[in-house]
């Protein structure tokens, strides 16, 4: 591929401060692929700069909301004339089946696109409420200012747009920094950018390590931090944000738990697991890897899932039968690797997989998908996230036990609940705490429907009307007749006011 020796900064391709440069590595064959420039403090300076002038002097925070969507519309139409690119880049640059890149990485960025502009379109910016001391109160919602958005690599487009297009709506202005793992993709979106037309300084896109990120958390010049990582990593970016008073919505680790109720089929569960457990390799904050099934039933839905990850083609993610490619990097599939053997010393119970390479697999950082049976909860391997191809049944007595167990971790960003009683199934989906639960299916991250975790799996929502919010501040203005500037409010006025009755209908725009 050819290299990109530039960094985009605030709407342009500038050179870096250094001569630095982000190798990425091929998962699948271990060799470069490309270079890209690697940004230095300087370069945060400068594009952190360029977001601040355009934020407080540009004209993107003060156009009008249906003309930011016109925007996005445009980008959301280059975007989808390019979506086999983008696929292919992706699957050279972190491995992912090239399946799934076309059907999930590269398609779902250009739904979501439509799907945020379709909320700002309707979104109420601005409504007039008429006091309860007279005069009206108008209550705006404006950009809350600069946003650091710091992107993970595992689902690298998804979730660039998923923080910079709800930003770029509310009207704010961007510094992005994807993950060093997977700087291709961001330098597309950086080009499709270029040809909508946005005002200088609005996006800045700096492809970093740690270093870059944290100086970037900490610039004075940031407003809102909004981070997708680990939690770890996750709180360290609110011990930062919290000192500065600065806004902050993080979206971070899980341990999630699939429900079987003991009316599921087997077969189902096993094929809806291949996605909510399997999907991306595993490498998802979303997985459900901890399988929680009935005691008397175990052995249907364990000899179900052996089944079907054992006729799983793990192998060369271009090859279009490929359903679970490479580990990122070497690091992630000896992290992997290291679960699996832990998970044994623990006790439990290895029916499929282990740390050997897959038959036919040379070299890349594989790692063959792999199940454990016999798992208890308290585990290391049931407690922590292992962000690879690793699933675990773990057996429960009845319904109550099934929930105690489903909320019986640090974390609490997704699950699921599977049975053909739907009502049941939802009874039991609402006592799991977790921020997303789907029934009968892995939660689907629909762009209009809130994502977010509890617990240790985050704070905040992206997606949806809330999230579109989470770039806001609401202000509020009190007006009254300039004639009526002078009176007073007598004593008693509130009260008499709140025993009259509620506010009087709400006005919008």
């Amino acid at each position: 591929m050819s290299p990109r020796h530039q960094l985009y900064i605030g709407g342009q391709w500038v050179d870096p401060a250094t001569s630095e440069t982000i190798e990425v590595i091929s998962p699948h064959t271990e060799q470069l692929v490309a270079r890209v420039a690697d940004p230095a403090p300087a370069d945060v300076d400068r594009a952190v700069a360029a977001a601040r002038r355009a934020f407080d002097a540009g004209p993107w925070p003060r156009t009008d909301p249906q003309a930011r969507v016109a925007i996005v519309r445009e980008l959301a139409e280059c975007y989808s004339a390019r979506e086999d690119e983008l696929a292919q880049l992706i699957t050279t640059e972190m491995g992912a089946p090239i399946t799934f890149s076309r059907s999930a990485h590269a398609k779902l960025p250009g739904v979501m696109m439509r799907a945020f502009a379709e909320t700002a379109a309707g979104y109420r910016w601005q409504e007039t409420r008429d006091g309860f001391l007279g005069g009206d109160v108008v209550v705006g919602h404006e950009p809350v200012g600069v946003v650091a958005a710091i992107i993970p690599w595992n689902m690298p487009m998804f979730l660039i747009v998923g923080k910079l297009i709800p930003a770029l709506l509310a009207g704010c202005t961007v510094v992005l920094k994807p993950s060093p793992e997977t700087p291709l993709d961001a330098h597309h979106m950086a080009e499709l950018l270029e040809q909508v037309g946005l005002p200088p300084g609005v996006v800045s896109i700096l492809p970093g390590g740690r270093e870059v990120g944290r100086y970037l958390v900490s610039h004075p010049g940031v407003d809102k931090v909004s981070f997708t990582g680990s939690t770890v990593a996750g709180r360290q970016v609110a011990e930062v944000c919290g000192s500065a008073l600065r806004r902050v919505s993080l979206e971070l680790g899980g341990k999630s738990a699939a429900v079987v109720l003991d009316d599921a089929d087997p077969d189902a569960v096993a094929t809806g697991m291949m996605i909510a457990g399997l999907m991306n390799g595993g490498q998802a904050c979303v997985a459900q890897t901890r399988v929680l099934v009935p005691q008397r039933r175990r052995h249907e839905f364990v000899d179900a899932l052996v089944s079907v990850i054992e006729n799983l083609i793990v192998g060369d993610p271009f090859d279009p039968a490929t359903r679970i490619g490479p580990m990122v990097s070497r690091r992630q599939q000896q992290r992997v690797r290291d679960y699996i053997d832990l998970g044994q010393r623990e006790g439990a119970r290895l029916l499929v997989g282990g740390t050997d390479l897959p038959a036919g697999i040379e070299r890349g950082w594989y790692v063959r998908p792999t199940l454990f049976a016999d798992v208890d909860n308290s585990m290391r391997i049931a407690q922590e996230e292992i962000f690879g191809p690793v699933l675990g049944v773990i057996a429960y007595a009845d319904d109550e036990h099934a929930v105690h167990l489903a909320n019986d971790s640090e974390y609490g960003l997704s699950g699921s609940v599977w049975s053909p009683d739907v009502e049941r199934a939802t009874a039991i989906a609402r006592r799991v705490r977790a921020g997303t639960v789907g029934i009968n299916e892995p939660y689907s991250m629909d762009p209009v429907a809130p994502f977010g975790g509890v617990k240790n799996s985050g704070i905040g929502r992206e997606f949806g009307t809330e999230g579109l919010a989470g770039y806001l501040d609401t202000v509020s203005l009190s007006i009254r007749p300039a004639a009526a500037n002078s009176a007073v409010p007598q004593e008693g006025t509130v009260g008499a006011a709140r025993a009259a009755g509620p506010p009087r209908e709400i006005r919008s725009s």
